[in-house]
This record gives structure tokens, C-alpha cells and sequence, in this order.
């Protein structure tokens, strides 16, 4: 019996080892094989999916070979230790090395103590950034979840319920860049005495109506609010379908009781609709409080920044791969981090008490 069980686990061993050497051999493949796209495509899925499946089942085999005391001890590590262990190296240590360099110079060299950190606590441009996510922070998420709950509400009584929340749920397949571009001819802004008509949507509007031209976009910082009518438009989709099935988890018998008592529809909104789904509203609202923190893309595109409109996402770019500073563009991640996390633990806390009731 010893012997057979000894063989067995000496089998597992060598099916690991030659589990590794097919996933070695399929890695230089894919690096020098000559063939085209699509058999590299294919190659890449069955040896990514496979390989990964072999791994597992031949490491639980190892597992269950192992004594029975030793079984429940290493299998959770088998599948988890993974996943922990990419966590750590694509997490963990990027950010140490970004503490570390947020402490260094413009090269990452020498030690420049807390002056990056006072730099982008006093620099003009910096503190600009600051007001500017707080602006995208408080108006963008006010009219995201606000809006979402109130189409939720009213499109969930609609018979065309489908067809409306499939048009509000549109722009979420577009990207940010995407996006950007769209509204960029939204905003377009030709200018007086070019001679050139404006092609812009707004411009065309406020000029059909008698209006003047404006330059949205160069107009701080109302320009900024512009540019959060696109986070708007993008993210409304998300907060209503969210939303829209928390309040379709609300009793119905719940809703008539409330009325037949003499409850009109403002009292059930607040009484009871706000109440029952507030968990889902809290994760709905930190998840949009987080993307606007880390906000990128649109300004990027829409204006680079300019005339008042920088974030501090932005501002780590141009610091980063602009201007070549590592010393500061680090100390700016490091605070953007540190401005997400609180969110990020009021958000779990408030899933764990709400799966404690």
C-alpha cells in the first residue's frame, strides 16, 4: 500500500514537471513561432486555459497524495497562493516602489525627504488639480446617482421600461476616449472672424436660437463642468441599472400596503424605496466617488489639462512622462492611492454590515 501510494505521488511529481516543461515550451512558441495571427490566437487561449487547468488538477493530485492532516492545511494555499501571489508582485510592490520613489529625486536618485509631497501640497497647479476632483468628486457622483435613481424609479413603471433603459445604458459600452472624441464635436468652437462655420452641436444650438458662440471649453471653470456632463452621460447608465434592480427586489405587497395606508409617492420614495436599497446606493455612489478620483481619460483627450480643467490623475502623467520627474509624479500617485483607500474601506464595511442582517 506504501508502496503503491509512493508511486503514485512520484507519478504526480513527474506529471508537474512535464506540466511545466509543455507550458515552457508553449511560452517559446508563442515568443518565436513564425505562423500567422490566428494560430498564435488559438495556440495562446488552449495553452493559456489548458495549461492553467493541468496545473491545478496535478497540484490538487499532489495535495490529496499528502497525509490527510496535511490535505486541509495546503490545498486552500494550491488555489489561492496563486492568485495572492500575482496580487503581490503586480500590487504590493509596485506600490513600495512607488513610496520609495516618491521620497527620491527627479531620476529616482538621491533622497529629496517630504519635497515632493510639499510640492504637490503648495504648487499652484497642484492645489488647481485638488479643486478639480473634488468638483468632478461632488457634482459628477450628485448627478450620476441622482439621475440613475430617478430614471430607475420612474422607467420601472413605464411599460417601455426595456427600450429606455437600453438607450441610458448606451454610452456605457463606448470608452472614455471614445467618448472624449464625441464630445469634443460637441464643444467645437471655431471662433469669430474665422470663416469657418460652426460645426460644433452646442454652438449650432445657441446659434439657431439667436445666441453667440462660446468656447466651452476655454471658459474656467465652467469648462470643468462640461467635462463632467460627459462622466455624467457615461456613467448614469451603470448607477440606474444598479439601482433599478435593487428597488425590483423591494416587495411588492410592501409597496401596496403603503398605499392603500394613504402613503403618496414622495413619502414611499423617501420612506421606503431610499431605506430598503441604501447599501446598493452606498456601494453605487463610493464606486463613482472612485472613478472621478482616478479620472484620466476625458481630460486627457477633451483638453490636456488646460485652462484650468487638470486632475490629479492627469497631472502624474505629464509629471511622469512629460516632464520626467519620477520624485514627483510618485508622491502624486501616492496621495491619489491614499485618497481612494478610505473609500474603498467605507465601501467594504458597509457590504459586510449589510450581509451581517
Amino acid at each position: 500500500m506504501k508502496n503503491s501510494k509512493a508511486l503514485q505521488f512520484v507519478l504526480a511529481i513527474g506529471t508537474m514537471l512535464l506540466t511545466l516543461f509543455l507550458l515552457q515550451r508553449g511560452f517559446i512558441f508563442l515568443r518565436d513561432a513564425a505562423v500567422s495571427k490566428i494560430v498564435i490566437v488559438v495556440f495562446a487561449i488552449l495553452w493559456g486555459v489548458g495549461g492553467v487547468a493541468a496545473l491545478y488538477t496535478v497540484a490538487n493530485w499532489i495535495v490529496e497524495l499528502l497525509p490527510t492532516d496535511w490535505v486541509p492545511r495546503i490545498q486552500p494555499i494550491v488555489f489561492v497562493g496563486p492568485g495572492l501571489a500575482l496580487l503581490f508582485w503586480f500590487l504590493a510592490i509596485p506600490v513600495f516602489r512607488t513610496l520609495v520613489l516618491s521620497f527620491r529625486g527627479p531620476n529616482g536618485q538621491g533622497f529629496d525627504g517630504i519635497d515632493n509631497y510639499i510640492f504637490a501640497f503648495t504648487d499652484r497647479i497642484m492645489l488647481e488639480t485638488f479643486r478639480n476632483n473634488l468638483l468632478w468628486m461632488v457634482f459628477g457622483t450628485l448627478f450620476c446617482v441622482g439621475l440613475g435613481l430617478i430614471i430607475a424609479v420612474l422607467a420601472d413603471r413605464s411599460k417601455y421600461e426595456a427600450i429606455y433603459k437600453a438607450i441610458i445604458f448606451m454610452p456605457m459600452a463606448i470608452s472614455f476616449v471614445g467618448a472624449g472624441v464625441i464630445w469634443k464635436f460637441v464643444y467645437t468652437y471655431k471662433g469669430e472672424g474665422s470663416g469657418i462655420s460652426e460645426i460644433g452641436l452646442l454652438n449650432a444650438i445657441v446659434l439657431a436660437f439667436g445666441g453667440q458662440s462660446q468656447p466651452w471649453l476655454l471658459i474656467p471653470p465652467w469648462n470643468n463642468f462640461f467635462l463632467i456632463a460627459i462622466m455624467v452621460w457615461l456613467q448614469t447608465g451603470f448607477a440606474m441599472v444598479i439601482l433599478s434592480s435593487a428597488i425590483k427586489g423591494i416587495p411588492a405587497e410592501m409597496m401596496e400596503a403603503s398605499r392603500i395606508d394613504g402613503a403618496n409617492e414622495f413619502q414611499i420614495f423617501f420612506r421606503i424605496i431610499i431605506p430598503s436599497i441604501q447599501g446598493t446606493l452606498i456601494t453605487v455612489t463610493t464606486t463613482i466617488v472612485i472613478f472621478s478620483l482616478k479620472l484620466f481619460d476625458v481630460v486627457r483627450v477633451m483638453t490636456g489639462g488646460n485652462n484650468g480643467t487638470n486632475v490629479i490623475a492627469n497631472e502624474f502623467y505629464l509629471q511622469r512622462f512629460t516632464y520626467g520627474d519620477a520624485g514627483q509624479a510618485s508622491a502624486i500617485a501616492v496621495i491619489l492611492l491614499l485618497a481612494v483607500v478610505p473609500v474603498m474601506i467605507y465601501n467594504l464595511r458597509q457590504f459586510r454590515e449589510s450581509r451581517a442582517f
